[in-house]
């Protein structure tokens, strides 16, 4: 099995290549820290020095790769280069591989190392000074610290810096996302919103057209046809209206108009009235006192769709809506005769029921629409407190 080498960095390449032909240059030329007469120097020849040079700028190919074995063998190399005659460049190499373990190790290294060298530091100092009883002896310790101590906590700084950034870099993103998230579940919440202001606008009138120009395609009277013709102009216009009030509302950035005034209780009897001019028989029974605007909005068009969805479905009889204020919250009554109709009737999808459902829930109340005997029940209940009256609104 081969054994894949590890990829070396550009730059580990550079600063090895430079340290030995740096180090070459400064033998070549004579220059070393001890004289051959030095009793530290154990071996006194020339070229005993290029030895634990060629190693150490070795393990500076694997400084970010392999941080941990390339300090410890540069350890052993400067532990040789001290019984020659030495290489200054030896020694700044050496203070880089600390540098790179500490900045590229693991996280349990970098924080032991600062500690070993600093102890080593103490130690350097303290015990030569008092075995020699000189001042002098604490040059060692102060060697020690360079060579060891401020490379190590130089990479500890730069390491907690370069984490602080990359902490930072990642808690924008997660907010980053988050924002895009709001704004997704913003825009789709808003959209369901017009979805719902414009099916419960415009499914009325439509709805209504939809019905008398069957009637008056079916039915060869004059008189009927004209009739049916006016109250197919009255909700072309009223549907007109509406869409430029919706249209308005889209266009609006907020900027100087007012916004166009959003639908009230009070508008219900002109509600039913328009109803009956389509051929229901609605009776309205009113009693709730000042009720929030959103409620009021989500009641009107509840009422609304239910009337658009028994001019559509209803069986012949009456359609009954009631609106009493009870408990701190606004119960909303429709109901409609359920069965078998005779004569036109217009398609229907279903998401009248489905933005009902929606604007009650939307106010934290209750909504339920099904047949009990022979009459549809159309039932909501919608709290009047705060926590249940801040989310549903007019789009203006």
């Amino acid at each position: 099995m081969a054994v894949r080498l590890p990829r070396l960095h550009r730059d580990d390449v550079r600063i090895a290549v430079g340290g030995l032909l740096g180090g070459v240059l400064l033998w070549a030329i004579g220059l070393g820290p001890r004289e051959t007469a030095d009793s530290l120097v154990l071996w006194p020849q020339r070229w005993a020095v290029l030895v634990p040079l060629a190693v150490t700028a070795g393990c500076e190919l694997l400084r970010r790769t392999r941080p941990g074995a390339a300090l410890l063998i540069g350890t052993a190399a400067l532990a040789a280069d001290t019984m020659t005659r030495g290489s200054v460049v030896t020694v700044v190499m050496f203070t880089d591989l600390m540098y790179a373990a500490v900045l590229y190790g693991s996280p349990a290294s970098a924080r032991r190392l600062p500690w070993v060298t600093g102890l080593l530091t103490v130690i350097g100092g303290v015990v030569p000074a008092a075995l020699w009883r000189t001042p002098q002896g604490l040059l060692i310790g102060v060697g020690v610290g360079v060579v060891a101590l401020a490379p190590a906590s130089t990479g500890w700084i730069v390491r907690n810096h370069r984490e602080a950034a990359e902490a930072a870099r990642l808690r924008a993103e997660q907010t980053a996302l988050l924002a895009e998230m709001d704004r997704a579940q913003a825009v789709a919440a808003e959209r369901a919103r017009m979805a719902r202001e414009l099916h419960d606008m415009v499914a009325n009138h439509l709805s209504a057209v939809a019905i008398h120009s069957t009637a008056a395609l079916s039915l060869d009277d004059p008189e009927t046809s004209r009739q049916a013709l006016a109250v197919i102009r009255e909700n072309s216009v009223e549907g007109l209206a509406e869409m430029r009030r919706l249209i308005g509302l889209l266009r609006d950035s907020g900027g100087g108009g007012a916004p166009a005034a959003a639908p009230t209780l009070d508008g219900l009897r002109a509600l039913v009235e328009g109803a009956r001019g389509n051929g229901l028989d609605v009776t309205l029974d009113a009693r709730h006192g000042e009720v929030p605007a959103p409620v009021e909005l989500a009641a009107y068009r509840i009422v609304q769709e239910s009337l658009t969805n028994a001019l559509k479905h209803a069986a012949p009889g009456r359609v009954t809506v009631t609106l009493a204020q009870s408990d701190g919250a606004l119960d909303v009554r429709v109901a409609s005769p359920y069965g078998h109709r005779e004569g036109p009737r217009a398609p229907g999808s279903g998401a009248g029921l489905v933005g009902m459902r929606e604007r009650t829930a939307l106010l934290g109340g209750t909504f339920r629409a099904r047949p009990e005997g022979a009459v549809w029940i159309v039932r909501a209940t919608l709290p009047l407190t705060e926590n249940g009256t801040g989310t549903e609104g007019d789009p203006a």
